[in-house]
């Protein structure tokens, strides 16, 4: 899916309520206050910020469905307050536009888009994470928007961006050393959630229509879904891709079938565990597909 929230029109009305008396501009805070509305873009603009900045991730919990979030007023009240927010953009987290809206113009406040930031087509896939050129191009753009902000920890933000960019090296030097393995393979997945980083790593993806109509909430159709179901069965596809953060009929009966097929499965997430770093997150996930090939061999 998306994670085009149907809901966010519904919610403006109460937000501006929320949101009376907060337009009046303040002195400015010591400290660069940041919302962002993924946690793993939140724990980037912590490692860039560190002691300097207030990080609030709106999504934050990877036991929550992310499309079935709904905005509560006091996200709405940070917003006003922020001198940064940090969205994906392509209509994944499109509740933040009608924040944003709500919250009105201030030229105080910068928006880092990281569709922008990676010059990505609309209509392209938002899963925007899981595309490992995001990460350095987005933590050099953190720096330089939070150098604007707060010119006095400039250098901190720029040490800290170039820091992070080299430690970055652990997820492209994992991924160099499984394209090995995996560049060809056919891999198949219930949704495009991995799609950058399958990608990445050469993976042929199969049943790309079928993932397409769940990203657009529709239904595949049946004949989407039996050519799915052959792939499973005859083996055609070695590892299956799903989102731990979505259950659902189909899904179900899906990894039930690559199981009894023993086809791999590898579980991926569109909320980063709360005790994990973005690095150690990815590098994780390419580590289960990592085995999931040892174990399809």
């Amino acid at each position: 899916m998306t994670g085009r929230l149907r809901d966010a029109p519904r919610l403006v009305g109460g937000l501006m309520l929320a949101l009376a008396g907060l337009m009046t501009a303040g002195p400015a805070a010591a400290t660069v206050h940041v919302v962002a509305a993924e946690n793993f873009y939140g724990a980037l603009a912590r490692t860039i910020g560190g002691a300097h900045v207030e990080v609030f991730s709106v999504l934050s919990d990877p036991g929550v469905d992310a499309h079935l979030f709904e905005a509560r007023p006091s996200t709405a009240r940070r917003i006003a307050d922020a001198d940064v927010v940090i969205d994906n953009g392509l209509g994944y987290d499109d509740w933040m536009t009608h924040l944003l809206d709500v919250a009105g113009d201030s030229g105080a406040r910068h928006v880092i888009t990281a569709a922008r930031v990676m010059h990505t087509p609309a209509d392209a896939n938002p899963h925007l994470w899981y595309a490992p050129e995001l990460w350095p191009a987005l933590a050099r753009r953190i720096a330089r928007v939070f150098s604007e902000v707060d010119p006095a920890h400039a250098g901190v933000y720029r040490a800290n961006a170039a820091d992070f960019v080299t430690r970055f090296a652990a997820v492209t030097k994992r991924i160099a050393a499984l394209r090995a393995q995996t560049a060809g393979t056919p891999v198949t997945a219930t949704e495009p959630v991995f799609g950058y980083m399958a990608a990445a790593l050469g993976f042929r993806m199969e049943n790309q229509a079928f993932q397409n109509a769940v990203m657009n909430d529709t239904e595949p159709s049946a004949r989407q879904v039996a050519a799915f179901e052959q792939s499973l069965s005859d083996r055609r596809v070695r590892m299956l891709f799903y989102n731990r953060q979505v259950e659902g009929r189909t899904t179900a009966h899906l990894l039930s079938r690559a199981k009894q097929h023993n086809v791999p499965v590898v579980g991926v997430t569109e909320t980063m565990p709360t005790d994990a770093t973005p690095i150690g997150w990815l590098v994780s996930t390419l580590d289960a597909v990592g085995r999931a090939m040892d174990a399809s061999s």
